[in-house]
């Protein structure tokens, strides 16, 4: 299998997700193809996939060597990369939501969403402040 060309895919996949959450957070497109099952049901099948693929191979996650030693494997690094890929994305369609719920201005939290692409808990930590101030609740 060639899972460089897998990880550019998987990769693509996600942009016009978070395209959408970020410039659209509230068309019918956005509700149906992001904040619906399809895309964590569409990468969570590829992340089993990958996972059956990698199952036995050297390595484990037991230790930090053994960690190194799976995350040498490519099956095991794109495993790891669209695992990222599925809950980033996930947190992302969760906080549009949320904010909506709570009044939350979506320009607000349009940099919680591309730090969450790009970091995704320095994301999720700068949106729970903006939640946090205008909420004064710690709950979610």
């Amino acid at each position: 299998m060639n899972y460089s060309l897998l990880f550019k895919i998987a990769n693509a996949a996600v942009i016009p997700a978070w395209f959408l959450l970020v410039a659209f957070p509230r068309k019918r497109v956005t509700k149906i193809v992001v904040q619906s099952y399809l895309y964590p049901v569409l990468l969570s099948v590829l992340y089993l996939s990958l996972f059956i693929l990698s199952w036995g191979g050297e390595g484990g996650m037991d230790t930090l060597e053994n960690l190194k030693t799976s995350f040498a494997r490519d099956e095991v690094l794109v495993l790891g990369w669209v695992h990222y890929l599925v809950f980033d994305l996930f947190i992302g369609a969760w906080m549009v939501r949320d904010a909506e719920s709570h009044a939350i201005q979506h320009l607000r939290i349009v940099p919680s969403l591309i730090l969450t692409l790009f970091a995704g808990p320095v994301g999720l930590l700068s949106y729970l402040v903006i939640r946090w101030t205008k909420t004064k609740k710690l709950t979610l």
